[in-house]
């Protein structure tokens, strides 16, 4: 899922490929080694992502999120500012 400030922009294609590619994780921003959320930079703008693990109707979080048979994970991209 992409925001709607996301949207608009014409890197979108660039933004998703540096998501798919993302390492940066150090103990600093990824404490717990889940690797779940990113901050990238593209062309001087912010850009976070992160990952939210639901129950399979999306209604709620996952009761065991290391279950695949009872999550669907969600991966949400955005601006910086709009989170």
């Amino acid at each position: 899922m992409i925001t709607q400030g996301v949207q608009g922009l014409k890197d979108v294609p660039d933004l998703l490929d540096q998501v798919r590619r993302y390492d940066a994780f150090t103990p600093n921003n990824d404490p717990y080694g889940e690797h779940d959320f990113g901050q990238i930079t593209l062309e001087g703008t912010t850009f976070f992502w992160k990952i939210d693990y639901y129950d399979l109707d999306l209604h709620m979080h996952s009761p065991d999120p290391s279950d695949e048979t009872v999550t669907a994970r969600v991966l949400t991209i955005m601006l910086a500012e709009e989170y």
